[in-house]
């Protein structure tokens, strides 16, 4: 899916909803978001649920922007070989029904996909 991969290091910012207050977000501000049924370091949303939920891949270290808590991020290593970005040990997620940036269709989806608050 060409919305997560990377050409670069991913960043990772702080942004403002009205309704869910500040939130992380890429770069380019698209929503990213965290599972309930994964454990720290480790990603179980595969297959049918990684086609709804594509990882936030990076490639390189990914980086904080202004807000973010920079030694809370890193990665791990998916089975492909491709690096998805955590966020105090927790996989990060886009949905794929987030059109634009800002968008977050996701969050409470199943009541196990959330938002990340910084």
């Amino acid at each position: 899916m060409p919305m997560n991969t990377p050409t670069g290091p991913t960043t990772i910012n702080v942004s403002a909803n009205a309704t869910l207050g500040n939130i992380l977000v890429d770069g380019k501000g698209m929503t990213v978001y965290t599972y309930d049924k994964d454990t720290a370091g480790t990603s179980t949303c595969t297959g049918a649920c990684a086609a709804i939920w594509p990882a936030v891949l990076t490639n390189g270290a990914p980086t904080g922007g202004t807000g973010v808590d920079s030694s809370k991020l890193g990665t791990i290593s998916l089975p492909d070989g491709s690096s998805q970005v955590t966020y105090n040990s927790k996989p990060l997620y886009y949905y794929s029904k987030d059109m634009a940036a800002g968008d977050v269709n996701g969050n409470g989806v199943g009541g196990v996909w959330h938002v990340v608050a910084p």
